[in-house]
């Protein structure tokens, strides 16, 4: 068992609400995945996915989380915790939003959501990796308090290793 406390799976702030998966997000995390350019994985390859990470959930007490906004109920990305490249003991916080959602604050508002989750699992260090060519991301990491630690390559480019103490 961890020694960690389990992550709140429910979250709200002003403008958006986060929550568990549930099946009816598949077609619209299709479409999410699709805006990377890299061809649109199948309604049931994400219904998969989605149970996987909702083990994942359950065996880790951490958990990427669909976003919503509050007014639209509209689904405009994710923001969680993973275990990524790091570890449970000091997982990394991931988001990823619609095009049409940027340059709003919502990556801001929703990871800093998921950074008071954090705090309240005990837990003493974050990590996030963000590809160098992405400075709206690295913006948004910066502003929460994040601090760049090392870049290494990977089969993508450049990758930035950024930290965050937690009180």
């Amino acid at each position: 068992m961890s020694a960690y406390g389990t992550m709140p799976f429910h979250l709200e702030t002003e403008r958006l609400t986060l929550r568990p998966w549930a099946e009816s997000d598949a077609a619209g995390f299709c479409s999410l995945l699709a805006e990377r350019g890299k061809g649109t994985p199948t309604v049931e390859h994400i219904r998969t996915s989605i149970a996987e990470l909702l083990t994942a959930t359950a065996t880790t007490g951490i958990a990427l989380l669909p976003i919503q906004r509050r007014a639209e109920g509209d689904f405009i990305g994710y923001c969680g915790l993973i275990i990524g490249r790091s570890t449970v003991e000091e997982p990394e916080i991931a988001y990823e939003l619609f095009r049409r959602a940027h340059g709003r604050g919502y990556a801001t508002e929703a990871a800093g959501a998921v950074l008071d989750a954090a705090i309240a699992t005990g837990r003493k260090r974050l990590w996030s990796t963000v590809g160098s060519w992405n400075t709206p991301s690295l913006r948004v990491l910066e502003k929460l308090g994040f601090e760049r630690d090392h870049v290494s390559t990977d089969d993508s480019g450049e990758v930035v290793w950024l930290t965050r103490s937690l009180p």
